[in-house]
């Protein structure tokens, strides 16, 4: 390298003034080109990074998903619709040099008609699912995992929105990632402990298999289920979602955009079947 620097060194010496100006300012935008190859090749890295942290559910990064979901063929008549937004902001707390504490709440906002018969449409707020999971900082044994307890809250505007309960019970997600895969399971159970007696107890498990591939400009692949087993219906309702997600930057805020279809596999003879749609934008801030 000593050498061919000497060599393009003597050529400039010997040519005209003019053509050593223009030597020098070719060599500084060649330079800058590479300044700017680098600087973009670590954006597209840190951008990989944010899309890889995004597929850990306990991930130490501050994100608000803004979910929005369609599903139709509901209802007795297979009539019925619904249009739901789920809010998802997850914020990390470090307790420690070894421990986050990860909280994850999903707060629906729905409109949905024709789900009962003569009800008509509804709009509003749905029962809120706050989620609390102590995690290690560091994966163990390549694991990544946390645990901790799950809350149902009522806060449906509509007794049709709402199950008018109180729920408790524990939440679990354990996951490994390796290159660019990201795969692993979350799964919560909820009681039922307090809430209108008029109304059916809760006892349900959700459970979630999830793998992703991410490549390096940031896109990632996802296929999941969010299946649930009613316990007190004896029935499944197994939804199975495929989305493609992009991070990318909007001025000086972060965003991941993505999209997919979701087919139900199984669900109760009143739930959602066929195809549905699934898409979103997540608002992510790096600490």
């Amino acid at each position: 390298m000593g050498e061919s620097m000497t060599s393009a060194a003597a050529q400039a010496s010997a040519c005209p003034v003019s053509s050593r100006r223009w030597f020098v300012l070719a060599s500084r935008l060649a330079a800058a080109a590479g300044v700017l190859a680098g600087t973009s090749n670590a954006v597209a890295q840190s951008q990989q990074d944010l899309a890889k942290k995004l597929a850990n559910p306990v991930a130490a990064l501050i994100s608000v998903p803004f979910q929005f979901n369609w599903d139709q063929k509901i209802g007795p008549a297979d009539d019925g619709t619904r249009y739901q937004l789920n809010v998802q902001p997850v914020v990390p707390v470090t307790l420690n040099d070894d421990w986050n504490l990860i909280s994850r709440t999903i707060v629906p906002v729905v409109s949905q008609r024709h789900i009962f018969p003569g009800a008509g449409r509804q709009s509003g707020l749905g029962d809120t699912v706050q989620s609390v999971f102590f995690s290690p900082k560091e994966p163990v044994d390549g694991l990544t995992w946390g645990a901790g307890p799950v809350l149902l809250l009522p806060t449906g505007t509509d007794a049709l929105l709402s199950g008018r309960k109180w729920g408790l019970g524990p939440t679990g997600v354990v996951l490994e990632q390796s290159g660019p895969w990201t795969y692993g399971a979350l799964a919560n159970h909820i009681w039922s402990v307090a809430g209108s007696n008029s109304r059916a107890d809760i006892n349900a498990t959700f459970v979630q298999p999830f793998v992703s591939y991410t490549t390096p400009n940031a896109v990632t692949y996802t296929l999941n289920t969010e299946s649930t087993y009613d316990w007190k219906a004896r029935q499944w309702s197994v939804p199975v979602n495929a989305v493609v997600s992009k991070v990318t930057q909007l001025g000086d805020q972060l965003v991941s955009f993505g999209g997919g279809v979701r087919y139900w596999a199984d669900s109760p003879d009143a739930g959602a079947k066929g195809v549905g749609l699934r898409v979103a934008v997540t608002l992510l801030f790096p600490r």
